[in-house]
């Protein structure tokens, strides 16, 4: 699993729970063709026999007639907020204005990676070279790896970060899977929000 960490920063506020749900990519693509798209709010795109999980992200071209749902940027989704065998629900679209459906076009997304027998740990380091701070993992109940929605949950309580006094700190998360091959999966910086009401 070799792959570059993803680079994310995140402010931490003082006394609040802290949790950031985590998708893994692959970088194979897959594509499904658009039967029909409702113009409403929420859309729904018809994709029969899609595989694209809820909460993933999707890219939408090719289009005939309801042209304004095609992606123009490279780097723009949208997410599916819910899904059935042949439906992608995209919950931040509202359609209801745009010009009908016609014919043809593609839903695409990036595989996800499995996460089938993964374990989890994450540190906080103050600097890199600090004693670890908090250490959160998959047996600790810090972390927690759903193999079906393919998710990743990090979770600090608010007691943990109640004890926070850092103002800056250093963090990794890393993903060991049965073979014990290891992976830094993401890591960043955290800026600590220190808390009013306690």
């Amino acid at each position: 699993m070799t792959m570059t960490p993803a680079k994310i920063n995140y402010k931490i506020y003082q006394g609040s729970t802290f949790r950031e749900v985590f998708r893994w990519e692959s970088q194979t693509k897959k594509y499904a063709n658009i039967t029909a798209i409702t113009k409403a709010a929420p859309c729904v795109i018809t994709a029969p026999g899609h595989t694209v999980p809820v909460g993933w992200r999707v890219r939408v071209n090719g289009v005939g007639g309801m042209k304004e749902i095609n992606m123009t940027a490279e780097d723009s989704y949208y997410i599916a907020t819910a899904v059935t065998t042949d439906t992608i629900t995209l919950n931040q679209v509202n359609s209801s204005t745009y010009t009908a459906y016609t014919s043809g076009g593609v839903v695409e997304w990036n595989t996800p990676v499995s996460l089938t027998g993964l374990s989890a740990k994450m540190q906080l380091r103050e600097t890199i070279d600090s004693s670890t701070i908090l250490e959160l993992t998959n047996l600790n109940g810090g972390i927690s790896i759903d193999p079906t929605y393919y998710t990743i949950t990090v979770t600090m309580t608010s007691l943990q970060t109640a004890l926070f006094s850092f103002p800056t700190a250093v963090y990794s998360l890393e993903l060991t899977d049965s073979n014990g091959d290891v992976t830094t999966f993401i890591q960043g910086n955290l800026t600590l929000i220190q808390e009013v009401t306690r």
